[in-house]
């Protein structure tokens, strides 16, 4: 492996990933988000987050946003329905700096009543910005349809009225029941003697509590696909198609990333933009997506057109997944597309913070991270017969959800 754990009596954990640089990259990743919340505090992981910003029990806003920043360094977060993450970048000196800070924000924090109500004004702007991007506001709306009366199909914003109703106590509840310290990963990467980094792991966070949790997380179980299409004050037809797709410990996970990069994923060469942008000019923006949760996973493709095009581009679309259910791939293809998501997954690995944020994810989904030369096994073990037992699941016709927002007369 080319990489350390350290496990404090609490259960937080130390990922330490070596490097030769003068940079450093580091993150705090909780297992908790928006699939956490409660019925009726839609938004409340995503609010939380915002106010770890907002004042600790040593610091004012303002310590918080220059202690790395008057360093030269780079502070943020962002949450996911399963995940709350803050991550830093800084010169190696600063290290210290940056974990304790990671720790008082997650475990210091106070949230004041002043302050709720301001980040709740920045939130509700939030919202509305995001309602005014129809290529995002699809993506939200698709998701409720597939997990319809789930919190996996909630926006992770949350909506007006849900946001505005939340309180302080939601927050201390929330905290207390999500935020697992068995389930918290500090992942840093950098040029550090893992001994001595131990032992400044140590003195931040060997004297916090632990807070041994469970994880009680509804299971998805009803699917039943839907058809929609919504009038929207738009210039374009925006469609999203899609269906539930395999969880991160699914057998067939590296088979499905394998086959959405093929078909709809990063670069130019992909099968939908080559038919449907290059061949006949249709849509400006096709792509396909996979993102797996701890139980369950969403594939979609999403296209924006305009709406005189839209029906031709949706055929398109079934035309190239029929052919993924009806053909198997040849031993030319099934080679040239793992070379393109290996060179990719290659080219990942040079975003190093979005690398020690995915090696920390990794800890806490599987207890390990995966090696390249790992993770490239798992691709080239992927054969075609696998390829099309996949595209005959997730693409099957009767199984899709289809979104469409077209422009109101």
């Amino acid at each position: 492996m080319d990489y350390q754990v350290f496990t404090l009596p609490n259960g937080i954990r130390l990922l330490h990933k070596p490097t030769t640089s003068l940079l450093s990259h580091a993150c705090i990743i909780i297992n908790a988000g928006s699939r956490d919340e409660a019925q009726g505090k839609d938004g409340l992981a995503h609010f939380i987050e915002h106010l770890l910003f907002k004042r600790t029990k040593k610091r004012s806003t303002n310590q918080i946003l220059n202690r790395l920043e008057l360093v030269g360094g780079d502070l943020n977060a962002y949450t996911t329905k399963e995940y709350t993450c803050i991550h830093a970048s800084f010169l190696n000196p600063y290290l210290e700096r940056a974990i304790e800070l990671f720790q008082d924000l997650v475990f210091h924090s106070v949230f004041p009543p002043d302050e709720l109500d301001k980040e709740k004004s920045v939130i509700l702007d939030e919202i509305a910005s995001y309602q005014d991007q129809p290529e995002e506001a699809i993506q939200d709306d698709f998701e409720d349809i597939l997990f319809a009366r789930h919190h996996l199909g909630r926006n992770i914003l949350g909506t007006s009225d849900s946001v505005k109703d939340l309180q302080r106590p939601d927050i201390l509840n929330f905290l207390k029941a999500n935020y697992n310290t068995h389930e918290i990963v500090i992942g840093v990467l950098g040029n550090y003697d893992f001994k001595k980094l131990c032992k400044t792991f140590t003195k931040i966070y060997g004297s916090l509590p632990e807070n041994k949790v469970s994880l009680n997380r509804r299971p998805v179980t009803d699917y039943n696909p839907e058809g929609k299409t919504v009038a929207k004050t738009i210039a374009q037809t925006h469609c999203v198609i899609g269906n539930q797709a395999y969880s991160i410990h699914h057998q067939n996970k590296t088979g499905l990333l394998l086959l959405n990069n093929l078909l709809g994923g990063t670069g130019m060469s992909s099968r939908l933009n080559l038919q449907i942008r290059e061949k006949y000019g249709i849509a400006y923006t096709i792509e396909s997506n996979y993102t797996a949760f701890s139980d369950t996973g969403i594939f979609s493709i999403y296209f924006g057109t305009d709406a005189e095009k839209a029906a031709r581009a949706t055929a398109l679309v079934y035309k190239e997944l029929k052919k993924l259910r009806e053909n198997k791939l040849s031993a030319v293809a099934l080679r040239q597309a793992k070379q393109k998501f290996t060179g990719l997954i290659a080219l990942g690995e040079e975003n190093r913070i979005g690398l020690i944020i995915s090696m920390s994810k990794s800890l806490t989904d599987y207890g390990r991270a995966d090696t390249l030369e790992e993770i490239y096994t798992k691709v080239n073990a992927v054969t075609a017969e696998q390829v099309l037992e996949i595209a005959n699941e997730i693409f099957e016709p009767s199984k899709l959800t289809t979104l469409i927002f077209e422009p109101s007369e």
